[in-house]
Formats: structure tokens, C-alpha cells, sequence
């Protein structure tokens, strides 16, 4: 099993998402990892629709909760959910503006290759954006079943995964009626990705280009 670590403590994370819960569905687990072993990093977080909903309040609590002790920047845009392709402009601007105003070590969001068309044309732009940065794309569960073969990993302790699991259940009240939206469905794929990184539990993330730094 290969292993590659930053070396040194990450300056900033920017994670985003076409809609509330991808980011904590995709990464969730990441982020608690990594905010409870680096306290105060800054996490600048960018979600396309649900803007002025109720879905923004549950973002904001999940996020916070998802998060712990980060210097957390949230922005929940109002674009329509599922028309992505249409509001091309709007999220491209959006992107642009995120990057303007970032220098992350590592951004987080949804795969190229993802089925949904929201997720797909968000991971689109943040490729051309953030060039030359690590983009790692989460994977999100779906009636879809475009799941594939991924090609980096965060294993997740028994704990940090029930602790995901748990967070989801407690802040995203209004997709709990979605028959995908289950703790089975969950543990169940972090169980799977656990497997394939010797790990009891893991989150999974497409890598479209990594440059390795093997030096002095």
C-alpha cells in the first residue's frame, strides 16, 4: 500500500458542492479528520443551490458540526438545483470568485465522471479553476450507480465513521424521506472503500492529476 503525506500541516481546504449534504455525503468524513487534527485551519466552503432555504440553515449547522474548530467560510448560492448546464455563467463566475480569493493545499469536490449532471459541471469548472491544485472528487451514492474504481483514500476510524453517519442523520432532516439516505448506504460504501486501503472505513476521491514532489 502506497502512502503519501503532506508533511507538513495544510494552509487551507476548499470544499464544494452543487448542492447541501454533497460535501458533508462526499468528504464528511475527511473533514473530521483533518479539522480535528489540525485546529483553526481555514475551510472555505462553496455550495451552488439552496440558497435562502431551509436546506442553507441545515449546510450551515452540518458544515459547522462537520468542521469542528475551523476557521469555517461558508457561502449557499440560489441557483437552481438541476439545471446547472443553464446557469453555466452564474457557477463559473461563483468558482472564479472562490478561487480569486483562496490558495488552498487541498480542494475537495464532486468527480468528473459523476452521473449527476450538477455534480459533474461543478467538477468541471473546478479542475479549470484550481490548475494547479490537488483536486480530490468525492464520490456521492445514488440511485444512478455510477460508482467506480477511485484512486486515493482517507481511512476513517470506527469512530470518525459513525460520528459521519451520525451528522448526517441529525442535521439534514429534509432528505431523510430518500430511500438512498440511510446509515446502511453509508457505512456500507465507506466499508467497501475501507477494503480496497486495508482500512475498516474509508472515504474514496477520484484524483484527475497529482504531481508528486519525491525530492529533497
Amino acid at each position: 500500500m502506497i502512502r503519501l503525506g503532506a508533511g507538513r500541516p495544510l494552509a487551507g481546504v476548499v470544499a464544494v458542492g452543487a448542492h447541501c449534504d454533497d460535501i458533508a455525503i462526499g468528504a464528511g468524513g475527511t473533514l473530521l479528520a483533518l479539522c480535528e487534527a489540525q485546529p483553526g485551519i481555514r475551510v472555505d466552503a462553496l455550495v451552488l443551490s439552496g440558497g435562502g432555504t431551509e436546506r442553507e440553515q441545515e449546510e450551515q449547522a452540518a458544515l459547522a458540526a462537520f468542521c469542528p474548530g475551523a476557521d469555517l467560510r461558508l457561502t449557499v448560492l440560489k441557483l437552481a438545483d438541476g439545471r446547472l448546464p443553464a446557469q453555466w455563467e452564474e457557477a463559473k463566475a461563483a468558482v472564479e470568485e472562490l478561487r480569486a480569493r483562496t490558495e488552498p493545499d487541498l480542494v475537495l469536490a464532486p468527480r468528473t465522471d459523476d452521473a449527476h449532471q450538477d455534480h459533474r459541471g461543478l467538477a468541471q469548472l473546478m479542475t479549470t479553476a484550481f490548475r494547479d491544485h490537488l483536486v480530490l472528487g468525492y464520490e456521492i451514492v445514488k440511485w444512478d450507480g455510477d460508482l467506480g474504481r477511485m484512486a486515493a483514500y482517507q481511512p476513517l476510524p470506527d469512530e470518525t465513521a459513525e460520528r459521519k453517519v451520525q451528522l448526517l442523520q441529525e442535521h439534514y432532516a429534509s432528505q431523510r424521506h430518500r430511500p438512498w439516505y440511510d446509515r446502511e448506504a453509508f457505512l456500507g460504501l465507506a466499508r467497501i472503500r475501507g477494503i480496497e486501503c486495508h482500512a475498516r472505513y474509508a472515504e474514496a476521491f477520484a484524483v484527475t492529476k497529482l504531481v508528486l514532489d519525491l525530492g529533497d
